[in-house]
């Protein structure tokens, strides 16, 4: 079998919502490479947030930051990210506007002053609105278990800045504010979403699957990508198969080739196998 490219997003996808990692997912990744094939993530995550559970299964490559920051076998392909003046320009605006926040840069997660206590309330809705039990016990803690608070917060190393929505109002104002910018939503629906982000423009992780790709010298006749949400729609734009977790949203299971079962529920595993990029089976 030709060698397969796959790339994977991480959260809904390879790591269920309460940040579980199946051992059925590490299975089929060691297996899958055991056959040749290559297999990276591509997330939303900053490298601080690729935890050692994670980085310990030993990936192919990584992409970051929604597609800024591309990594293969421990080389740095590009690093596009904010400048200091730009996130200075983003955090005052926040500040000023009372908004608590977070700043995602490959160093770190770094939390503005309140960010623990007003976030915890988001957090909870955020775990909610995914379906999932015990919501109220999320925390920021639990779901961001590295943030560091107390730091400088104008660095120039930032991927993207996350800012939790008082009302749908502070995204539009954002957008406004931040013409030349991406700003988006995420953790809910149109005016129920839960926070808004602002990153650098023109940066997808179509974009950057296209890069790799053109780096590697590889056909996208020969890759696969899967997720659970909205963002991970570009990917099926490049991606020869595009696959959909079973726990994702209608959008991309209607943009998918193929739905599998919900990432707790061995989803890559079956996906995998159903694809013939693996056929030891562990876990029927």
């Amino acid at each position: 079998m030709t060698s397969k490219y796959i790339f994977l997003d991480v959260d809904g996808t390879l790591v269920s919502y309460e940040n579980v990692l199946p051992q059925s997912a590490v299975e089929a990744i060691h297996q899958a490479q055991a056959n040749g094939h290559k297999v990276f993530t591509v997330t939303g995550r900053s490298k601080a947030e690729m935890y050692k559970e994670i980085l310990d299964i030993g990936f192919d490559g990584y992409v970051g930051g929604n597609g800024n920051y591309i990594e293969l076998a421990d080389e740095v392909i590009y690093h596009k990210h904010l400048t200091g003046e730009e996130t200075r320009k983003i955090v005052d605006w926040l500040l000023d506007r009372n908004l608590e926040f977070y700043l995602e840069s490959n160093s770190g997660l770094y939390g503005s002053k309140n960010f623990r206590e007003r976030g915890r309330q988001t957090v909870q809705s955020y775990v909610a609105y995914k379906g999932k039990d015990n919501a109220q016990d999320a925390s920021v803690e639990s779901i961001f278990p590295e943030m560091l608070f107390d730091q400088n917060l104008y660095r120039d190393d930032i991927n993207k800045i996350s800012f939790v929505l008082e009302s749908y109002q502070d995204y539009l104002d954002a957008k406004e504010a931040f013409i030349d910018y991406q700003v988006g939503t995420w953790g809910g629906r149109g005016e129920h979403a839960l926070f808004g982000d602002v990153a650098l423009a023109n940066i997808t992780k179509e974009t950057a699957i296209q890069d790799l790709l053109a780096h590697e010298n590889v056909d996208p006749k020969d890759t696969f990508a899967f997720g659970d949400a909205k963002i991970d729609i570009p990917m099926f734009n490049i991606c020869e198969t595009g696959v959909a977790m079973g726990n994702g949203g209608d959008e991309i299971k209607a943009a998918a080739d193929y739905i599998t079962d919900a990432a707790e529920d061995n989803g890559l595993y079956n996906a995998f196998k159903h694809f013939g990029l693996i056929w030891f089976i562990l876990f029927d």
